[in-house]
């Protein structure tokens, strides 16, 4: 499957890795749908690549009838749906115990709302769209691709909510890509390690640079551009399938 006359479904599409992912879609020919809540950023790259090539649908991805109506306007628009990319994703830093005692539940909540069960809400409801694509000389339908973190594996101090949402998403690809399979569906995870997104934003620069010196090689953050990168070589090679691939320059978290 190529990206050129593809039509993405980008989840968090508004910034960060979500956006260098409708960023390099439209660029290689192909159109995308962003499922965000942050209309300014996300308004303002429907202006910048075109209202032709993307379209934008102020969704959350936890809500049923959100995604669905999302989905059916962009099948509409675009005449369907061969992608899904997760990307849309929230993180706290919380102690199981802390001064102020238990981790709050309703944050932990929250957390596995939003990352875990929002991932497959909407790879549900995607890959039953696709389910519906006439298979290509592969016999390929869609390909869907989850983000996890390298915290699903190595979970750092505070990180119990974020870890649990995370691993969640490893532990049903493979599950999924066998579900799929009748489909032509295929689905992978990506697992990325310390990358340069809007959560940095503000940070100081020697922080910077310490976060990027822990990295083996590399020797820097990631750039969301290498993520879609990622994204565009899974879509376009039929034979990965029910994997997770970090992408994190060899790098495994100490505990704090």
């Amino acid at each position: 499957m190529e990206l050129k006359n593809s039509v993405v479904v980008v989840t968090g599409g508004a910034s960060g890795l979500g956006e260098a992912t409708v960023r390099n879609t439209v660029a290689n020919g192909g159109k995308a749908l962003i499922i965000d809540l942050n209309d300014d950023k996300a308004t303002n790259l429907v202006e910048e690549l075109g209202s032709d090539n993307v379209l934008y649908v102020k969704t959350n991805v936890a809500n049923e009838s959100d995604v669905q109506s999302a989905l059916d306007q962009a099948v509409e628009k675009f005449g369907k749906i061969t992608a899904a990319i997760n990307c849309a994703g929230i993180g706290i830093g919380e102690k199981t115990v802390g001064k102020n005692g238990p981790h709050s539940l309703e944050q932990f909540k929250k957390v596995i709302n939003v990352n875990l069960v929002g991932s497959f809400n909407v790879i549900r409801l995607a890959a039953e769209k696709m389910a519906q694509n006439e298979p290509n000389e592969s016999g390929e339908r869609g390909v869907i691709v989850n983000t996890a973190s390298v915290a699903a594996f190595e979970g750092q101090i505070g990180q119990a909510a974020y870890s649990a949402s995370k691993g969640g998403v490893v532990g049903m690809t493979l599950p999924i890509a066998r579900d799929l399979a009748s489909y032509g569906v295929r689905v992978l995870t990506i697992a990325p390690g310390i990358f340069k997104t809007p959560i940095l934003d503000g940070a100081p620069e020697e922080l910077l640079n310490s976060l990027g010196a822990m990295v083996p090689f590399p020797k820097r953050l990631g750039r969301p551009s290498e993520f879609a990168h990622l994204v565009q070589t899974i879509i376009e090679n039929p034979m990965l399938n029910g994997e997770v691939i970090r992408i994190d320059g060899a790098i495994r978290m100490q505990p704090k």
